[in-house]
């Protein structure tokens, strides 16, 4: 904004409503189901905590670094416009990564309409038509026998009627020769058959066709001839197994793969053909993409791809918020406003809250791939991208200060020596730290907790809103709450809730049992802050207060960020999410203990800050006698705890 036009602070806070707004929601499509994304890739959790741990580390560094360079230059303005729209297109990206197999997306998509699917499929990963209970069709009477043909007809018939998508397991042999297409079942008859759902464009047969263009069919398979048909499918499964032990050929050396492709039935075509050993032409697209490296596995070569674009898109992203608070800081304090700052977040939140919601309801009603190669998980990217967009419309119109004398006090550094200066401080340095390392294994996997509950996307936002919503409530409460139990025992409440918090998350039972317990993020988040940012005021001297509030986040969201996802990879894939989870609320509650030890051993030592005193309303002095004692020159005067600064 140009310095000789006329300021106008409501419109420019206006704007910085709307941006925040905006911006809020676009984050909330996407960064809480990043993890969700990743692990449908086939990523594992160590891998996961690798790439959350490296996207904090860059934040942390560059952000800061940035936002400086900008400042100095006088290029705020181009580059926030330049970081909105360079991070959209590094975000979509991470649509065009492969996963290692399309059987994961659809075991990860429709765990939702299984509940506790996921968790069964851990000992049984596959669900065969064999056994049609597993599908919801109650088993023949025992005082009638249906044929193979019969069973087929009422599988398929149940599976049409109801709608339920179909797990179903088919085991396919390279060398065993399989006769001729048989037009019918019963025609010599003998032979075991299996239902297949074959997802869209598998090929099948030696021609390499599509076993069907509408992608959704039941083929039969005859194995061997010389079994002869029973009244069940189990049955012939154990014949056939019993038939290949006896005869100790290379029947007994036949490698068998096991697939598993959930794909709701709408219509049922059955086509029989002929499965020669063919089926290793139908690749995922997956390792097609993937096979010019071969000093690499599939999971590794994800694994860097999903990593270059998640450095990539959060070096464009990430001093985006850094330019737009500072700028937006020094244009309102330049006006007097600055007290006007301090609400902005309550916007952030609730775009976050609607955001996330929005995007969760609209995913839950699409299938599993948008087309051949893109999960529906793709929509979340998408959202992302056109929030920002409209973001990028408001920016052109957002308030920026250029101040025409640069400043070469290193705030940042001050800041540090004031942190390590007050022994309080340091205190709550080391609790924003640990706090930020524990929560990040909330922010990561907190979801995976959930989906292995057989949670969907919606309860997932909800979670997220709840806690959102409730830390807005309580800041209408914030003065009371900090009158009432001070800065220390705020923290120490806080502390509590957030240890509660992960016990709980540890013994979750359902779907939608988390949601109660995010009220407390109000106060294990939004409490926590407020204290912290109280007692780190207390040291602050002029000018120092914002940059002793950015670098404590720094130490949450950054480095202790960043560490907890590092460590919290390979603590869940060797010991499980619920020992996680125990185990911080544990080391919670051993370093509340010590907090409140060693807190009630310390000084207090509060600074007066004398130009923000002298700057307050005459009003709130008072000039009878019997005030004189409230006063804050008397204060200092008398308080030996007290020190002095101008």
């Amino acid at each position: 904004m140009n310095t000789n036009t006329q300021w106008d602070v409501n419109k420019a806070l206006t704007l910085a409503s709307l941006f925040h707004f905006l911006y809020g929601a676009g984050n909330a499509c996407t960064i809480p189901f990043l993890t969700l994304y990743f692990r449908q890739l086939g990523l594992t959790a160590p891998l996961v905590g690798i790439i959350i741990g490296l996207k904090h580390l860059v934040t942390s560094l560059w952000a800061p670094l940035c936002s400086y360079l900008a400042k100095t230059h006088n290029k705020r303005k181009v580059l926030i416009s330049g970081s909105l729209l360079c991070s959209i297109g590094a975000s979509l990206l991470l649509t065009v990564v492969p996963p290692l197999s399309k059987d994961i997306v659809y075991k990860y998509c429709n765990v939702s309409q299984h509940p506790h699917q996921l968790l069964m499929a851990n000992q049984m990963p596959d669900v065969s038509v064999n056994n049609p209970s597993t599908m919801g069709i109650s088993p023949a009477s025992d005082d009638k026998t249906l044929s193979s043909t019969e069973s087929l007809g009422m599988i398929s018939k149940d599976l049409v009627t109801t709608g339920k998508p179909m797990y179903v397991t088919f085991k396919i042999s390279s060398t065993i020769n399989i006769p001729s297409v048989i037009n019918g079942v019963n025609d010599g008859g003998t032979g075991i058959q299996q239902v297949t759902d074959v997802p869209p464009g598998v090929t099948s047969d030696a021609s390499g066709k599509e076993v069907s263009p509408k992608g959704q069919m039941l083929q039969t398979a005859f194995v061997n001839r010389s079994v002869k048909p029973t009244s069940s499918p189990t049955t012939d499964i154990m014949n056939i197994k019993e038939k290949f032990e006896e005869n100790g050929s290379s029947e007994r050396n036949t490698n068998f793969t096991f697939y598993t492709a959930p794909v709701p039935l709408t219509e049922t075509v059955y086509v029989f053909r002929n499965l020669s050993g063919r089926w290793e032409r139908a690749q995922d697209v997956s390792s097609q993409l993937l096979q010019g490296t071969d000093f690499l596995d599939s999971e590794h070569q994800v694994f860097l791809m999903v990593l270059g674009a998640v450095v990539l898109w959060e070096l464009l992203a990430a001093p985006l918020g850094w330019m737009v608070e500072d700028s937006l800081y020094e244009y309102l304090d330049f006006v007097d406003a600055a007290e006007k700052y301090g609400n902005l977040w309550i916007w952030s939140y609730l775009g976050a809250s609607v955001g996330v919601c929005s995007v969760a309801i609209f995913v839950d009603q699409l299938s599993c791939f948008l087309s051949s190669n893109i999960p529906r998980f793709a929509v979340h990217f998408y959202g992302y991208a056109m929030l920002l967009t409209l973001t990028l419309i408001v920016s052109v119109f957002f308030p920026i200060h250029v101040s025409r004398k640069n400043e070469h006090v290193n705030k940042t550094v001050k800041a540090l020596n004031l942190i390590g200066s007050d022994g309080r401080t340091i205190l709550s340095a080391v609790t924003v730290f640990l706090t930020g390392a524990i929560g990040s294994t909330v922010q990561n996997f907190l979801f995976w907790q959930m989906q292995d509950q057989g949670s969907n996307e919606l309860y997932m936002g909800l979670s997220v809103a709840i806690g959102l919503i409730a830390e807005i409530l309580l800041y209408i409460f914030k003065s009371k709450l900090l009158k009432a139990l001070s800065g220390g025992g705020t923290v120490a409440l806080s502390l509590s809730c957030l240890a509660a918090q992960l016990l709980y998350y540890s013994f979750l039972w359902n779907t939608w049992a988390v949601l109660p317990i995010q009220i407390f993020c109000a106060f294990s988040n939004g409490a926590l802050w407020w204290a912290v940012n109280m007692l780190a005021d207390d040291i602050a001297t002029p000018g120092t207060e914002r940059s002793l509030h950015l670098v404590l986040q720094g130490l949450s969201c950054g480095c202790g960020a960043s560490l907890g996802s590092f460590a919290g990879g390979f603590v869940v894939k060797s010991f499980g999410l619920a020992v996680l989870y125990r185990a911080c609320s544990i080391t919670l509650i051993l370093w509340l203990i010590l907090f409140l030890i060693v807190q009630s051993k310390l000084p207090r030592q509060k600074r007066i800050n004398y130009s923000r005193l002298l700057a307050a309303d005459s009003s709130d002095m008072s000039d009878s006698d019997d005030d004189k004692e409230r006063d804050w020159l008397v204060k200092a005067m008398k308080d030996e705890n007290f020190s002095r600064n101008w």
